[in-house]
């Protein structure tokens, strides 16, 4: 295939000729500190929807580091509603990478790649971060434009328990190696810190912005009880491996425990299946709610709204630690080190094969809802 042949389906063109041409990936340990006093940087971060509130605190970081940097960010167009609600974020350039692969060479196809193609070189970049670390994110990063003085960063190498291809490190001009056992979190802050020439900050936060809305019918009143006095606790029992899921007996003992303290409880579903078992299992509780199937953006507001979270390893619990919510998270594999999380006095993860039990969870529960002070 002719390279910037859009008559082929998905052109794999450059960057327009005055950007600079990846140099191969020289690997570095240190830090690469980006001149311009208002740099313009681009983070690639394209998906899951966990992986997108991950990327959160490393923006963060940045903007505490560089004030008067415009950042922009890169994110599949169904997750593009959380990216901007991330403090920070200038402009959030969406994509359909997925869809597109189903169907490349369609007339529609075509005309969206040019557009999204068009939209990503509006802007020239003195950064380009690539936090993603597979072809996908590789063929994004290589088609930005560069200012020039402008560099591609990208990671050197896997991390455990993370996908990784090796077109990240080549098209990148600076490839950083980062530790392989590292905490999903931690892995972009310290790949854009060693990028931009600034020490990670000790204190983390996601900057993940919830709109307060008092009508009656804004999307976060749902999760308003209609019995005075009583909080709702949002239960996330879906997810997209079903090794990763709870029993569904331990949801029902949850609940009654929940309601004897005086909290209804709602039930979260992203799916068909999920929300047959959400009807299922309320119809089995006292006080329990089905939410609608609402967008990102629309159930960040109303799991704001709530007095707290228990789900299990899914990108919901992860909105859930954005907002700093009391968070229980199950984890039935010994993988919470690198997405749960760590030291956060309202968030707590559980581990335990083959299940966490009801006792521990509740515990944890207790520990995270109570006072703080």
């Amino acid at each position: 295939m002719k390279q910037g042949s859009p008559e082929h389906g998905l052109s794999v063109a450059g960057p327009p000729q005055d950007a600079k041409a990846p140099s191969g990936g020289s690997v570095v340990h240190g830090v690469t500190s980006v001149g311009a006093n208002s740099p313009k940087i681009l983070i690639v971060k394209l998906s899951s929807l966990g992986d997108v509130v991950h990327a959160m605190p490393a923006v963060q970081d940045i903007r505490r580091a560089l004030p008067q940097a415009q950042i922009d960010w890169v994110v599949e167009r169904s997750f593009a509603p959380l990216a901007r609600r991330c403090a920070g974020v200038n402009r959030v350039i969406s994509c359909e990478l997925r869809r597109w692969r189903k169907a490349p060479l369609s007339a529609a196809t075509r005309a969206e790649w040019r557009a999204f193609k068009a939209e990503l070189q509006r802007e020239a970049y003195d950064a380009v971060i690539d936090l993603q670390g597979l072809s996908k994110s590789a063929l994004v990063a290589w088609l930005a434009r560069l200012a020039p003085t402008g560099q591609r960063y990208a990671l050197a190498n896997q991390t455990e328990g993370s996908g990784y291809e090796a077109p990240t490190r080549w098209v990148a001009d600076v490839a950083i190696a980062i530790e392989p056992h590292v905490h999903a979190v931690q892995r972009g802050r310290k790949l854009c810190a060693r990028a931009l020439g600034y020490p990670v900050p000790d204190s983390e936060s996601f900057g993940l912005l919830a709109q307060v809305n008092t009508a009656p019918d804004a999307p976060e009143t749902i999760a308003k009880s209609d019995a005075p006095g009583r909080p709702c606790v949002a239960l996330v029992h879906g997810t997209s491996r079903a090794d990763k899921e709870w029993p569904a007996e331990y949801w029902l003992e949850l609940a009654r425990r929940l309601d004897a303290a005086g909290y209804d409880v709602a039930l979260l579903h992203g799916t068909d299946a999920e929300q047959q078992r959400s009807e299922a299992m309320a119809r089995a509780m006292a006080h329990a709610s089905v939410w609608p199937r609402l967008a990102l953006d629309a159930l960040t507001d109303a799991l704001a709204g709530c007095a707290g979270v228990i789900g299990v390893d899914s990108g919901l619990s992860h909105i859930a630690v954005a907002l700093d919510l009391p968070h229980v998270q199950l984890y039935n594999f010994d993988t919470a080190w690198r997405t749960g999380p760590i030291n956060r006095p309202r968030q707590r993860s559980v581990y335990a094969q083959p299940a966490p039990s009801v006792d521990a969870v509740w515990r944890a529960w207790l520990a995270v809802s109570a006072p703080q002070t």
